[in-house]
């Protein structure tokens, strides 16, 4: 059995609510085992012998038809998740986020044109390191920076989603207490 995370896009935010216990029986019925959550953002921790590309399919059609919106995933193995940890370019900084980018494929390229094409902030910084991109930003200025709005854009939000490196840092602290 593989250890894998799946990260749902658009939870919680503009009228897709979800319960995260809900979330997990979708993911119980839809033939995973060892389900659980991280945090109310969408962090679904499970096993499975299905492979990352086979699961995606499955449990976005189970989270559509179970609550009626077009559900969005992106599955990382417990190893990916280590590997985005380890390869972080940015200190730990207590005035600053650090955001990585989970999502299809080329997504890390355009996120990288993307930022290089805007106004940045003093010591906001993007940086692709092995297909992941990761971008630091000051506390407070996530939603207002130029990066930040573009983010908001249909035709990104639907190749990724995002999550604070601290997230996934609890998700990799949780993989590594799990006893299956």
């Amino acid at each position: 059995m593989m250890k894998y995370c799946a990260f749902l896009r658009g939870v919680n935010v503009k009228g897709t609510a979800m319960k995260m216990a809900e979330v997990c029986n979708v993911f119980s019925k839809a033939g995973v085992e060892n389900v659980s959550s991280v945090l109310a953002t969408g962090n679904i921790l499970f096993t499975s012998e299905k492979e990352p590309s086979e699961l995606k399919i499955i449990l976005e059609k189970y989270l559509s038809d179970y609550f009626n919106y077009e559900a969005v995933l992106f599955i990382k193995s417990e190893k990916e998740l280590g590997d985005i940890i380890s390869r972080n370019p940015f200190r730990k900084l207590d005035d600053f986020h650090v955001y990585t980018f989970i999502g299809q494929k080329d997504v890390a390229e355009i996120l990288l044109e993307e930022f290089e094409s805007t106004l940045k902030i003093e010591n906001e910084k993007g940086e692709i390191v092995d297909d992941v991109f990761y971008w630091q930003i000051t506390k407070g200025n996530t939603l207002d920076s130029d990066f930040g709005k573009i983010l908001g854009r249909k035709a990104l939000k639907d190749k990724m989603t995002s999550r604070n490196i601290n997230t996934i840092e609890k998700i990799a602290t949780k993989f590594n207490n799990w006893s299956e």
